[in-house]
């Protein structure tokens, strides 16, 4: 190894400090969440359009909704992205992968035809979906045993960040109609390039490394995964992140479509409600989880039951108080902080600590996959449940929430704990 690659791997410690060189990879890996959720929302911001522009019926909006990023594209490239990650190393998906992205958001951008905006959508969500498991995976595994939930948190903030800046870009071209969403996913194929461009630099997870020279011997199989204690981690991980994805998809692509379907605002009230929820989830991110996660078992549980509580409340009001700017607001302020406690951020931490290095990529994508396929079952009846008034959809997503918060309740003590300390742990107990 040479001196100028041992400099490029970030050292992996079990104390709590973060090196530059972390911070540095942790960003460039949590990339794959800002086009994740990014992609996600410039469709959703556009939906209304593309469906006048092209003449769309509400199951077409449906369909190209359910395919997309935000749903069953999105679960094949995580399924086979997750296992190609954990067999051939994570450089070789999280590295390429973005190429393809950035080809499928120009067919997006430039679609006069609806051939080319489902083809667009739906390469857009393959190509995310690899991404993203792998590169968790090699945060996960370049992160100080007592860091780990700060650096993951990290990642929250880019997949926050990322539909911040692309409902800002939309609300600031809205008077341009569909022009200006077509300037939206430009912007989003220029930092798929810069993206990848900075990436190369990047090297292979030192712990993959170790771990794919001792499979020579030792041999590990995707099917371990359906047995004993990783069955059990696999069914609760993926519990968590299909109840609780349910309803951030829906909140994702749907919002500014329902907001302006049902007539509650225009889109570009809708746009500036979902983009103060987004902000909110930045701002809670980093001054509740990242501070928090990593200080003890306590915390972790504390801060789920009080952000579960507030995510139902949230979704529950619409259940009981008419679709107004003022109750959408309500709802945005309890999602918004409420799931930088109780979601996404805590399922990509734990996704990390509770499976095995050659396994790890796998589970992730297993789990991402099925809660996107569901969701892309749901998107189907999305808008037309929608127009017939907001209760069917609130009633069902609040009840998700509560399946969720319930799960997370038994989380595991894994806090603060080493990636071979927590195998070492788990190896001693009984499937």
């Amino acid at each position: 190894m040479s001196a100028t690659e041992s400099r490029e791997r970030p050292p992996v410690g079990d104390d709590s400090k973060v090196t530059r060189q972390q911070w540095k990879w942790t960003a460039l890996a949590g990339m794959a969440s800002y086009l994740d959720a990014g992609s996600i929302v410039a469709l959703g911001s556009g939906l209304a359009l593309f469906r006048e522009e092209m003449g769309l019926s509400g199951s077409a909006v449906g369909v190209l909704a359910a395919i997309g990023p935000n749903a069953i594209g999105a679960a094949i490239g995580a399924l086979i992205g997750g296992r190609l990650g954990d067999k051939l190393g994570r450089k070789r998906i999280y590295q390429y992968d973005l190429l393809v992205y950035a080809a499928a958001i120009l067919l997006i951008a430039f679609a006069v035809n609806p051939v080319m905006l489902f083809a667009g959508t739906f390469v857009v969500g393959v190509a995310v979906g690899a991404d993203v498991p792998t590169s968790l995976a090699l945060v996960g595994e370049l992160s100080p045993a007592r860091a780990r939930g700060k650096l993951m948190g990290l990642t929250q903030v880019t997949w926050n960040l990322g539909p911040v800046v692309v409902l800002l870009l939309a609300f600031a071209l809205a008077p341009l109609g569909l022009l200006g969403i077509r300037i939206v996913f430009l912007h989003l194929f220029l930092v798929a390039l810069v993206t990848y461009a900075l990436r190369r630099g990047m090297r292979e997870s030192v712990a993959w490394q170790a771990a794919a020279e001792k499979a020579k011997t030792v041999r590990v199989r995707a099917r371990d995964l359906l047995t004993g204690r990783h069955l059990k981690a696999l069914l609760w991980t993926g519990g968590i992140y299909l109840t609780w994805n349910l309803m951030a998809g829906t909140n994702g692509i749907f919002t500014p479509y329902m907001v302006k379907t049902l007539g509650a605002g225009s889109q570009a009230t809708s746009v500036a409600l979902q983009c103060g929820g987004f902000l909110l989830a930045c701002v809670g991110t980093v001054a509740l989880y990242m501070r928090f996660a990593d200080r003890g078992h306590r915390h972790r549980k504390v801060m789920w039951v009080t952000g579960a509580l507030m995510q139902i409340v949230a979704w529950g009001l619409f259940l009981v108080l008419p679709f107004t700017v003022p109750v959408i607001l309500l709802n945005v302020l309890l999602f918004g902080i409420g799931q930088t406690m109780a979601g996404e951020g805590f399922y990509k931490t734990v996704s990390q600590e509770l499976f095995p290095t050659m396994l790890r990529g796998t589970a992730q994508g297993i789990t991402f996959g099925v809660a996107r396929v569901a969701l892309g079952i749901w998107s189907f009846f999305v808008p037309v449940l929608a127009e017939t008034g907001i209760g069917v959809v609130a009633g069902f997503l609040t009840a998700c929430l509560v399946v969720c918060g319930v799960l997370g309740v038994f989380m595991p003590n894994t806090t603060g704990k080493s990636l071979d300390e927590i195998e070492a742990e788990r190896a001693t107990v009984r499937g």
